[in-house]
């Protein structure tokens, strides 16, 4: 079964794969695993993001491939971008530079500070 047609069955509800083979050796593996945000999406918005990747993110180039306008373009993406759990790319400090980080506040004390790095070594 292509991956285009499990997206076509499931018709944009949520699911999950219980089992895995791996082609090459043969070795099947049991589980509940959740899909890839992208492969949740329903097959219109996988080609659509697809193309976008492909265009190196140009929306001019959409804009011709699709045959709509930039506000089109626009809107659909932030629809779709609505739909994923984004990584922090901006992590809270951790060890030292938190421990700096909370001194330069006045959370703590820099005997507190002191010990704090101490325990950390």
């Amino acid at each position: 079964m292509e991956w285009q047609e499990l997206t076509d069955l499931t018709q944009g509800q949520s699911f999950v794969v219980e089992r895995v083979r791996l082609t090459g050796s043969g070795v099947a593996i049991e589980g509940q695993f959740e899909p890839p945000q992208l492969a949740q999406l329903g097959i219109d918005d996988q080609v659509f993001i697809a193309a976008f990747v492909r265009s190196h993110g140009s929306i001019k180039e959409m804009e011709r491939i699709f045959g709509v306008s930039y506000p089109t373009i626009k809107s659909r993406l932030n629809r779709i971008t609505e739909q994923f759990d984004f990584v922090d790319t901006d992590p809270a400090p951790t060890g030292a530079a938190d421990v700096v980080d909370r001194l330069r506040r006045g959370e703590i004390s820099a005997q507190e500070a002191l010990d704090e790095l101490e325990k950390s070594r």
